[in-house]
């Protein structure tokens, strides 16, 4: 094909930029079709009032090799913080500090792990020796997909209270999901690059601007080759002959979108995509007339709140709660008098603070549920139809639904339409282990 061919990637999610940055950087000419008026998709940001939130909060860890490298290509990665230390704080506001320590990777948490005043030693114990069989099973187990992480955790003998406070606080929220519906395989990897592999790669990174800053058109502006079509949704591919050919005119088509649409667009992939499911997030926007809080972020212990990050002086907060199913339809006051309930019972200046405005973004399809058996389910990036290819987290990355998941998704996808042109030029970076 010509070396200049063009590519339609419909959807404008960071599954659909990163393809479009990757084959932009090659010099193909690529257009983005998205529906609304701005890019991110699930990972973006948009006014309330007077202010502009994210939909909910989006973090990464330095084990997200893909995603720092497609912030690095925008040159936006500066505007994303990395935090060393996690605080971890009970009922009452009794906070512990886990960082890493002087020791090499994978003893770097010792010093700190061994000062953690809301597990008992019993419960560090039974997490160091899960901790160890995470090592030496990650990668070679063959059933990790087909038990759930509750199963995993049973079988190691974890203590109730290291389930709770420990393992279910961190891969709930890294995975999106409860630990009896997680395939145990997502959960080992999460604590194998995160915590395990190198004493950096779990240092937590919260971008510093609303998420939609990161796409901007000064961003993108390097990338002559690449185009924006706001406003634009495509209802329906035209395929003749094995090959699309409409309604938009390109040389190769990526759809980057959600699972659920894909049907809708492309009916003659045949997909079987009943396996997938959603799993919600919700997020609490809450702001108050004075600080409640000096930290920049927390982990909250056995409450329905699971972080506090702190957006603004102590003064706006932004609750999140992962795998939200008992949040979906509960009425916004509610929820919002749940969050400041259980926010006093951490932070004690709450009760003599005054609420001036609050907002709850319910992302009912958040993530896909990453069950035991839907690895086998998830598609590869290639398809029957030569010049059409799938890019989205829910798609073969080796991750779960994450940014990180979209990005070597997006990645994927431009590696295989390289193909298709004749190139074999490879964007996906390998995992930090």
């Amino acid at each position: 094909m010509a070396e200049n061919a063009s590519v339609a990637v419909i959807g404008g999610g960071l599954a659909g930029l990163a393809t479009a940055l990757a084959l932009g950087s090659a010099g193909h000419p690529v257009t983005v079709y998205e529906a609304r008026p701005f890019l991110g998709g699930r990972a973006t940001s948009y006014a309330v009032n007077d202010v502009t939130i994210d939909n909910c909060q989006h973090i990464l860890l330095r084990c997200c090799t893909n995603l720092i490298d497609f912030y690095q290509r925008l040159n936006v990665a500066e505007q994303i913080h990395f935090y060393r230390e996690f605080y971890w704080i009970e009922p009452g506001g009794r906070m512990s500090v886990m960082k890493r320590g002087l020791l090499p990777a994978p003893l770097h948490f010792t010093e700190s792990f061994a000062t953690l005043r809301f597990l008992s030693i019993a419960d560090k114990m039974s997490i160091a020796s899960g901790l160890l069989a995470v090592k030496y099973e990650y990668g070679k187990r063959g059933d990790l997909d087909q038990i759930t992480m509750a199963d995993w955790l049973r079988e190691k003998r974890q203590t109730p209270r290291a389930i709770e406070r420990f393992w279910r606080q961190v891969l709930v929220s890294a995975i999106n999901e409860e630990l009896d519906r997680m395939a145990a395989a997502h959960g080992l990897q999460v604590l194998y690059l995160g915590f395990l592999a190198n004493s950096q790669s779990y240092e937590m990174g919260v971008p510093v601007v609303p998420l939609a800053n990161l796409y901007s058109a000064e961003a993108w502006s390097p990338y002559e080759y690449v185009k924006f079509a706001y406003r634009s949704a495509v209802e329906l591919l035209q395929i003749e002959n094995g090959k699309v050919c409409g309604p938009i005119k390109a040389e190769a088509y990526v759809l980057a979108v959600p699972f659920e649409r894909v049907s809708a667009l492309a009916p003659q992939l045949s997909l079987d995509l009943s396996a997938f499911t959603h799993s919600p997030i919700t997020g609490i926007h809450l702001w108050f007339d004075r600080p409640i809080t000096e930290l920049p972020h927390a982990t909250l212990l056995d409450r329905t709140i699971q972080w506090m990050y702190n957006k603004k002086d102590g003064r706006h907060l932004q609750l999140v709660v992962s795998a939200s199913r008992s949040l979906t339809e509960m009425p916004r006051g509610e929820v919002i008098e749940m969050a400041l309930k259980e926010l006093a019972e951490f932070f004690p200046s709450v009760a003599q603070a005054k609420l001036e405005r609050a907002h709850v973004v319910k992302e009912v399809r958040a993530t896909f549920s990453a069950t035991p058996g839907l690895e086998a389910q998830r598609p590869l990036q290639t398809t029957k139809i030569s010049n059409l290819f799938l890019a989205g987290d829910w798609t073969r990355t080796g991750w779960p639904a994450t940014m990180e998941g979209a990005v070597r998704s997006g990645y994927l996808a431009a590696e295989a339409v390289l193909r298709l042109f004749g190139s074999r030029q490879k964007f996906l970076l390998p995992d930090v282990a």
